[in-house]
């Protein structure tokens, strides 16, 4: 690939009427600013199915394939006619305030598809393309899609309890149970509308890709190492889980101490059963990577270090302190989703691994073998001695990602205001040769991020505006409060407009230092 810079912003982060961002004509708005700002990357979050339970952490996810149907744009539903104006308006609310409200969206998007599904199925005739296009897609899905949708009805159906508390003969997938369930009326009423809703948000999402690779904006990705316990993965797929009888973890995974956290992160996803996998020639991770690069050109491999060994932490151990590492079959994985995934013409594969925290030999060892770029972070470049320091901007190799940080770190103003001593904002001044303040701090960091050797720079939103702690996405190891931050509607409204003072200056930087 080359040289290009892009912006982390997730979906829910963009403003609109509907309690959270999506895949409404705001998003092509920001797609429209990324190209004319010299900007050719558009990094989101994982974009699978959230919910309360795990206060809305999108690395919590009941499905690894299914999308989250929050980003459903009503406005698109309206362009298909599914949809009127004023059924919309009905329903919308305000959503101009600067924090995601997650269980006003999931209602509202709720209730717009169950009128679309109403529309659809009362008048067949009048969209009979729709139906057509919808019957093919279960069908092209159904290897994820019904397992997804079953567990879904039956979760509501058990009052939201996790699949190994249900009556055993589900949670262990009796056939006969599964069978008789499936023939209700009311369930195959709750599974089709399951299917509608993935395949409104699979078309919208396929329109949006487009709209993007037009502008030769790529999209990037995130997939997380592990899956949710309470998972239709997990529940559907228990042999490739390291679980007991009663579909408990033996073992959960998480990190040991480090920059992010004192007492590390204890996770709680299970392990793999590793064993069980290869014999199986690693089929759901590959249905996985190519699930996620239909709709992705690029993929952050979060927690690339589990590709060569786990921490695996007791259950009975309620911080992540007291693990071990367990190694894991990485080489071999890679080497069957190389195999999988790549395009012939394809001098790389489309994979970014997320090489933060302990890092060893053998971890580097297999991103080299299989020619997998890194990140650079420029918030951990001034904590020691910059001249040797990896993450300092004359360190970079051009084959990284540099960040000025990631979804897990402060803000970079935050960072400065709270967290930064007298030393490291002594280094930064004496690095960049400027006068350093609040008020610069971070465009300074964009130029550095910008200016690097590495291949690919991305500048998260949040400091492409100069925002504080107030707007930090997350807080590893603690559970709630996070993923909250979107853009105020004026900020945005400026942010694109025509006379954008944001766009012109980075278009002049992306130029510059020839990111085009």
């Amino acid at each position: 690939m080359d040289r290009r810079s892009g912006i982390l912003m997730h979906l829910s982060s963009l403003p609109g009427p509907f309690g959270s961002g999506g895949l409404g004509r705001n998003a092509e708005r920001f797609a429209d600013f990324l190209k004319e700002s010299g900007f050719r990357v558009w990094q989101v979050l994982p974009t699978t199915p959230t919910d309360r339970s795990s206060n809305y952490s999108p690395y919590s996810s009941q499905s690894a394939f299914a999308g989250n149907q929050i980003f459903v744009s009503p406005e698109k539903l309206v362009e298909d006619g599914l949809l009127e104006d004023e059924e919309v308006a009905k329903i919308e609310h305000d959503g101009l305030e600067c924090r995601a409200d997650f269980d006003r969206s999931t209602i509202l998007i709720k209730s717009m598809l169950n009128l679309a599904w109403r529309h659809l199925k009362n008048e067949p005739e009048k969209f009979h393309g729709l139906l057509e296009d919808y019957y093919c897609f279960i069908e092209s899905e159904k290897y994820w899609l019904q397992d997804y949708a079953l567990f879904t009805v039956l979760k509501k159906k058990f009052d939201g309890l996790p699949w190994n508390k249900w009556p055993q003969e589900f949670a262990q997938r009796d056939k006969e149970a599964l069978e008789n369930f499936i023939v209700q009326k009311e369930t195959c009423e709750a599974v089709e509308f399951i299917y509608f809703g993935q395949y409104i948000l699979y078309r919208q999402w396929k329109a949006f890709h487009l709209y993007c690779s037009e502008k030769d904006i790529k999209l990037m990705g995130d997939i997380p190492m592990f899956a949710a316990l309470d998972s239709s993965d997990v529940w559907s797929n228990q042999k490739y889980f390291d679980l007991d009888y009663d579909g408990f973890p033996n073992k959960v995974a998480g990190v040991p101490p480090d920059y992010f956290s004192n007492k590390g992160q204890r996770w709680g996803n299970p392990l793999y059963n590793w064993e069980n996998m290869q014999k199986d020639g690693y089929g759901w991770w590959v249905s996985r990577f190519k699930k996620a690069l239909e709709n992705f050109d690029l993929l952050r491999i979060d927690h690339f270090r589990g590709f060569s060994a786990c921490w695996a932490i007791p259950v009975c151990e309620e911080t992540a302190e007291n693990g071990q590492w367990i190694e894991t079959p990485g080489r071999e994985l890679l080497a069957v989703l190389a195999d999988k995934i790549q395009k012939n013409d394809a001098a790389e594969l489309p994979l970014i691994a997320e090489d933060l925290g302990i890092i060893t030999d053998d971890v580097r060892g297999l991103m080299n073998l299989f020619g997998l770029p890194g990140m650079k972070v420029l918030l951990f470049a001034f904590n020691d001695d910059v001249a040797s320091n990896p993450y300092a901007p004359h360190n970079h190799v051009p084959g990284s990602v540099v960040y000025t940080g990631t979804h897990d770190n402060n803000t970079v103003r935050g960072w400065w205001e709270n967290e930064s001593d007298e030393r490291s904002r002594s280094l930064v001044s004496q690095y960049t040769v400027r006068e350093i303040t609040k008020e610069n701090v971070a465009e300074v960091f964009a130029v550095m991020a910008l200016s690097s050797t590495s291949k690919v720079a991305i500048v998260p939103m949040q400091d492409i505006l100069g925002l504080g702690t107030d707007s930090r996405m997350n807080v590893p190891g603690v559970a709630q409060g996070n993923w909250l931050w979107r853009i105020g509607i004026k900020d945005f409204e400026e942010l694109i407009g025509a006379d954008s003072e944001i766009s012109a200056r980075f278009k002049k930087l992306n130029s510059l230092y020839g990111r085009r």
